[in-house]
């Protein structure tokens, strides 16, 4: 943990001795009463965590003084179909950590049905991948996170439309099977962005009309088939660093 982050609901009392940032503060940072550590609120400032007491229970209580800012997020959406939910840990994990502001889970038609039915949204395991790839950051904010149905209403909703950016978005679906472009080919822009990766099975020809009527791009990464995981955070950090905003 590069970063304690705490919930307000969290300030004023004890963190039990099986918590993840009390086990991490005394055994593996070796922290003791007195001690002060980064620390900051969820959503909120960042700045300095002090340990105040190590009670004979072995929870802790902590003050946070946090006054700084965090860097502020990325104005890239990233929308993916529904895959494993292990692999869905792992990329909203990388993703919160490079920074982009939303992640949409979106159902496609070649995507595995049954992965739609994940309870990581509902038992809070979605929640903590987000959180986990902010501490690593260094960060006290995570992306919104949305669920769709499917690409159809997605791209009916357009969330990006409501997200209040400076410029219209670069429109971008990954796409190695029948692309239009490159990636790499994308000359430098002043916009934000909206990139859409699909399921390991990718898009099917029906999803690939919807993007092309929603001014989408179908662009290539190359000649490999990634992992979708893999494809989300390649495709995140190629776009960074075509979009002067990022620069």
């Amino acid at each position: 943990m590069n970063i304690i982050l705490l919930e307000e609901h969290e300030l004023g009392r004890n963190l039990s001795r099986r918590d993840e940032r009390t086990i991490h503060l005394i055994k593996v940072l070796h922290k003791k009463a007195g001690d002060v550590f980064d620390a900051g609120i969820l959503g909120g400032m960042r700045g300095t965590g002090r340990i105040e007491k190590i009670n004979f229970d072995g929870s802790i209580f902590i003050t946070v003084n946090a006054n700084e800012p965090p860097a502020p997020r990325l104005p890239l959406r990233v929308a993916v179909g529904f895959v494993r939910p292990i692999q869905i840990r792992r990329l909203l994990r990388d993703l919160s950590n490079i920074g982009v502001s939303a992640i949409d889970l979106v159902g496609t038609e070649l995507g595995e049905k049954s992965y739609r039915d994940t309870k990581l949204i509902d038992d809070g395991g979605a929640h903590a991948a987000l959180v986990e790839g902010a501490v690593q950051a260094r960060d006290t904010s995570i992306p919104v996170l949305a669920v769709y149905d499917s690409l159809d209403k997605w791209l009916r909703q357009s969330p990006w439309k409501k997200d209040g950016g400076r410029y219209s978005p670069l429109l971008a679906a990954m796409d190695n099977v029948r692309p239009e472009g490159s990636i790499f080919n994308i000359g430098n822009t002043n916009q934000s962005a909206v990139l859409a990766i699909g399921p390991e099975r990718g898009w099917s020809d029906r999803e690939r009309e919807l993007f092309e009527q929603s001014g989408f791009l179908r662009l290539s990464m190359g000649n490999r088939a990634l992992r979708t995981e893999t494809a989300c955070a390649a495709a995140a950090a190629l776009v960074m660093g075509k979009i002067e905003e990022f620069i």
